[in-house]
């Protein structure tokens, strides 16, 4: 691993400047739909989705989520399922949850109105951090709020070889400090696009595009070779590997049996089905829960990846001969695979509901 050095003084920042908006002229991105009829609301749902999430995956889901939620009262006044349920499949759901919490503050304790007078109230709200709130105010104001993301972190250590993992104090410490150098009081929301659009589609993190980057002779990683090295990676663990059986319960009708996780936690407050840690906890909750339910065997096991671990899934098959009406309890549903409802999903559940069609009946 390397040990944090002191990097090489900045540029002159009017040098900078006119550099990376020239190429920015030339070649940035200014037809992404949330830069149409920018508005803090607009600009902030855009900001969170883009959160380790790419612009061409984003786009889709940005723009059926504006269809639905016009404005912030709109969002504010949602159930969280269709929040949910609009953001399956993009991940982190956390994000979903923080975006709906933060849009009701916004209504309640705001007047409607986003906080966008300053980096500190804006960062008061769910989910909004300081580069995040830097990128809205600039995106969405044109005030100048210097940002710090994955992107610009990137361009930055690179340009100027930082040494050491941006996570780490320190060397976040040293990258504000050149964001701050190079943001201009004029021209922000260009500048702000600019900097992420040269991360984004120049100085990637596979295979950057050196020879068409405007800072080619400055940059201190191309002049020796070692563009791969940085940023430094996050000092890496071994993933640990849990496992759970998922229970594919299904009734007469050939509906699916759901259970609403926690508010907080592992896929929060989304619809999955029911989960153990083995085959003897699974089968003790059907002798009590469903006496009737026979058990039809499994599926072969898949993993699926979260940033701190591996889980295991085994779906296990069972069907339910009578289910009357014993289990219209709160927090479970019976969900018809022919007929989706409007509900969040993780991505894992999703794809085995939608394997369950009538075509496979159990």
């Amino acid at each position: 691993m390397s040990t944090f050095v002191k990097a090489p003084q900045p540029l002159d920042a009017e040098y900078f400047r006119t550099r990376l908006l020239g190429w920015f002229d030339q070649y940035g991105r200014t037809h992404l739909p949330w830069q149409q009829d920018r508005s803090p609301y607009r600009v902030w749902v855009s900001e969170i989705m883009l959160q380790q999430t790419q612009v061409a995956t984003v786009i889709g889901y940005f723009e059926r989520f504006m269809q639905r939620f016009p404005d912030v009262a709109a969002l504010a006044a949602a159930d969280q399922d269709e929040v949910l349920h609009l953001w399956t499949g993009l991940g982190y759901y956390a994000r979903a949850r923080n975006l709906h919490r933060a849009a009701q503050c916004v209504v309640h304790e705001h007047g409607g109105e986003f906080p966008v007078e300053s980096v500190e109230a804006l960062s008061g709200l769910p989910g909004i951090g300081r580069s995040t709130a830097g990128a809205i105010i600039a995106q969405a104001t044109g005030h100048r709020a210097p940002i710090l993301d994955g992107n610009v972190k990137r361009v930055l250590t690179r340009l100027h070889g930082v040494e050491g993992w941006p996570g780490r104090p320190e060397v976040e410490r040293r990258l504000w400090q050149l964001a701050e150098h190079y943001t201009p009081h004029w021209r922000c929301a260009d500048f702000t696009q600019a900097m992420m659009d040269m991360g984004a589609t120049l100085c990637t993190r596979r295979r950057p595009s050196c020879l068409l980057c405007p800072f080619e002779a400055d940059c201190v990683a191309h002049a020796r070779g070692e563009e791969h090295r940085f940023p430094e990676p996050k000092p890496k663990k071994e993933k640990p590997v849990r496992q759970t059986l998922m229970l594919m319960l299904r009734d007469e009708d050939g509906r699916i049996l759901l259970e609403q996780r926690p508010s907080s936690g592992l896929w929060g407050g989304l619809w999955g089905l029911p989960q153990f840690d083995d085959q003897g906890a699974l089968e003790a909750w059907l002798g009590h829960e469903m006496s009737d339910s026979v058990v039809q065997g499994q599926w072969r096991c898949f993993t699926h990846a979260f940033t701190h671990f591996r889980l295991e899934i085994t779906p296990v098959q069972a069907h339910l001969p009578h289910q009357g009406n014993r289990h219209a309890e709160a927090g479970r549903r019976w969900y018809d695979p022919d007929q989706p409802d409007s509900i969040g999903l993780a991505a894992p559940v999703k794809a085995l509901l939608e394997s369950l069609s009538s075509s496979t009946l159990l």
